[in-house]
């Protein structure tokens, strides 16, 4: 891979070439993908969608919104500092192409801003809900109709994967969706294969996957414009990430080991003198003590070490990378970043006291339990409408049911697939507010 060819300007439908040289830098093109994305509508539902804790009145807890933002500020600072030095190691980029390093700072910070973009209601758990409707309850009697690949995108449902088609999905007038660059497209594809073969190595980009069977040829489209290096047998297809899909995979492990982290302790799920200890052993080198014994309060003092914990995983990260850059972009780096970082053991030490002390709280499991009911319930009742009414069936509650779809889901789908995906994706764009609300009303419980 080169560089070139990866922070490609180009979005879905160009005919001609935009050149970096000729772009505007009052409002450079990897800029104008950040801006589409932070004016989505998809985008903003994240105010309304689980970070940690689910549906959580705590003002102070992070949302996926907050989250994203964080994600991408991190990114900016992550791609800026990885582009000075791939600057200074490839000078023709910036005489004769005219990149800079701020172009890499955009690129990341746009795809890190929807790296959580497809992601459903009620966090991780939303993606599993979707996925087991079809692969052990209701949505189970559609299995011998769909091919394997197909049925894997169902029962495997990928917010990553997602994502991608809420970013470059069409619909009638909205040609390429958000017509995002290809460059910040490659950023944001961490897992750049379909759904079947199944972690077929233990390579990073294998671990799970980046795109629907209804959005193959555009993805493979992005993937041969930048020059991606094709690692699947033949009939399969998948790629080695863009380098700074690495990056983007960088800034959201940093952000959610740390600030999750730091929601817990705020929350009271991790006792300060906890996270005192291991945020110090990120921090010891850098920590100024004079000032730390300064600080009066709790969320003052852990806001600090926070700051820096997130500093010296940044500058660690960027060094991981640029050691490696060249194995990256020869598509022999199967590893996170995060896995090579010297932090490596106090992240996942972290990590460990967050999955024990927060992600298994008893708050979290009861909302999660909520959401299966939730997610479970609006597929099944809009499925069964939408199918009913493709084959002239509908009854008047399914009429109903389907008037609750907005507009610009009413959209005719030919084929099965299209159709279970189709209302997946309106599923996994509601807040966990509306999607708690549908389901009052659709269950008759909604009070006036």
């Amino acid at each position: 891979m080169n560089w070139e060819q990866l922070l490609s300007l180009k979005r879905q439908g160009d005919t001609i070439k935009r050149l970096r040289a000729e772009q505007d830098d009052t409002r450079l093109g990897f800029e104008v993908d950040y801006d589409r994305i932070i004016f989505s509508a998809a985008f903003r539902s994240l105010q309304d969608k689980t970070q940690v804790i689910p549906l959580s009145k705590t003002d102070f807890v992070h949302t996926r919104l907050t989250h994203s933002l964080e994600v991408s500020v991190v990114g900016r600072s992550l791609g800026r500092l990885v582009g000075k030095k791939i600057i200074e190691k490839y000078p023709y980029l910036k005489e004769v192409h005219g990149y800079h390093m701020n172009d890499f700072g955009a690129i990341v910070a746009a795809a890190s801003l929807a790296h959580d973009i497809g992601n459903p209601p009620f966090g991780h758990s939303g993606e599993k809900a979707i996925g087991e409707y079809f692969s052990s309850g209701k949505g189970l009697k559609y299995k011998d109709k769909l091919t394997a690949k197909q049925w894997q995108d169902l029962i495997d449902f990928e917010g990553n994967a997602n994502g991608f088609s809420v970013l470059t999905a069409s619909r009638p007038g909205i040609e390429g969706g958000l017509r995002i660059s290809y460059a910040t497209l490659g950023a944001f594809m961490k897992y750049p294969k379909e759904s079947l073969p199944k972690k077929p190595t233990n390579n990073i980009s294998d671990k799970k996957y980046g795109f629907f069977q209804s959005d193959k040829a555009f993805f493979e489209e992005v993937a041969a414009d930048m020059g991606l290096i094709p690692n699947k047998e033949e009939g399969d297809i998948g790629f080695e990430r863009h380098p700074l899909a690495y990056l983007v995979e960088a800034a959201d492990d940093i952000c959610y080991t740390i600030i999750d982290f730091e929601d817990g302790i705020n929350l009271g799920l991790v006792s300060e003198d906890y996270a005192l200890e291991y945020l110090i052993k990120l921090v010891k080198d850098n920590i100024g003590i004079e000032k730390y014994n300064m600080l009066e309060t709790k969320e003052d003092r852990i806001s600090y070490l926070r700051a820096l914990a997130i500093g010296a995983l940044i500058n660690d990260a960027v060094d991981v990378f640029v050691e490696n850059e060249e194995a990256i972009l020869a598509g022999n780096f199967p590893f996170a970043l995060t896995e090579k970082s010297k932090y490596k053991a106090q992240m996942d030490d972290i990590i460990k006291l967050s999955v024990d002390k927060i992600y298994q709280s008893r708050e979290v499991i009861e909302k999660e339990i909520v959401g299966y009911q939730i997610i479970q319930t609006l597929l099944d009742k809009f499925i069964t409408a939408f199918n009913n009414k493709y084959e002239g069936t509908a009854s008047n509650y399914d009429k109903l049911i389907l008037k609750m779809l907005p507009e610009k889901h009413h959209l005719e789908k030919g084929n099965l697939y299209e159709r279970l995906l189709h209302i997946c994706h309106y599923v996994s764009l509601l807040t966990d507010g509306n999607a708690l609300e549908l389901y009052e009303m659709i269950q008759g419980r909604k009070k006036n």
